[in-house]
């Protein structure tokens, strides 16, 4: 089963952004269900938000982000329902956010600490521990890189109350959608746009360009095989992994995300993810 949001003004109509992918589901046989995003997201009525889901078996969800907590609540309304999501909540959890996936790919990503919580206090501990030198600001699970000189990129983890200041600025946008601490990762020259690989139990099975640079196709030489045996042990059934070509020429991984909420981007035919998720490996 494919799980996906509900239109927030026709709630028995799939949210339009995933509307593709529920046909190209429906297209290959696999059933639909629809959720309330919304109420989800708030965990206010999880019980109503899962309502209109029928049917029993194994489902896996494509949508919008959700806290790990508020996954881990759809999780047991699904439960309720008859419904196993694929991904378990732990699972998810160490997919979405960074501190989970990162001691197992460590050779591969740029260096990274992170405080738990917004005191600046941990945050010096965070930035002190990393050394100097550029890096780059997030949380657990997302960055601000669209506002790159003002919340995300800080030119030198020495200059301690700039670093502040960019950190500050990260939290102010965030707000209550901030999650966990604060992550900072060494700087690192990519001269790619970055690729986005899809991975279902430990197996590639999309390769394609990432969501914002849609039309920055991969490499024909592009192999993402090598990655395998270290996506493989770390045991989630569906992820992504993001990747650019350092300017030393070694591909490199820039994010790991859980695979029910990253983005399709619109040069990845619905019916090739759907087709990847639920049959086997293809290309776009």
């Amino acid at each position: 089963m494919l799980v996906v949001p509900a239109d927030p003004l026709w709630p028995r109509r799939p949210d339009e952004h995933f509307a593709p992918e529920a046909d190209a589901a429906r297209d290959a046989g696999v059933a639909v269900a629809i959720v309330d995003h919304d109420a989800l997201a708030r965990g206010d009525d999880v019980r109503r938000a899962v309502s209109r889901v029928t049917g029993e078996g194994v489902a896996v969800y494509r949508g919008w982000m959700l806290r790990s907590e508020r996954y881990a609540a759809f999780a047991a309304a699904l439960a309720g329902c008859g419904v196993t999501l694929r991904t378990t909540p732990e699972q998810f959890r160490r997919a979405h956010e960074l501190p989970g996936w990162y001691s197992d790919l460590a050779d591969a990503t740029p260096r990274t600490t992170w405080s738990v919580g917004t005191r600046r206090a941990d945050f010096d501990r965070a930035r002190r521990e990393l050394g100097d030198g550029p890096a780059v600001l997030r949380d657990f699970t997302k960055s601000m890189k669209h506002h790159w000189h003002e919340a995300a990129f800080i030119p030198d983890l020495a200059d301690g109350d700039p670093a502040w200041a960019v950190a500050s600025r990260f939290l102010d946008l965030r707000g209550d959608d901030f999650v966990g601490g604060f992550v900072l990762r060494r700087f690192e020259r990519f001269t790619t746009a970055e690729v986005r690989t899809w991975w279902v139990d430990g197996v590639c099975v999309l390769v394609g360009a990432h969501p914002d640079s849609p039309h920055d196709t991969p490499p024909e030489d592009f192999d993402p095989r090598p990655l395998g045996a270290s996506i493989g042990a770390l045991g989630l059934p569906f992820v992504t992994v993001d990747l650019a070509l350092r300017a030393d020429g070694v591909w490199r991984i820039v994010e790991l995300g859980d695979g029910q909420v990253s983005d399709r981007p619109v040069t990845v035919a619905p019916a090739a993810l759907v087709g990847a998720l639920f049959t086997g490996p293809t290309r776009p």
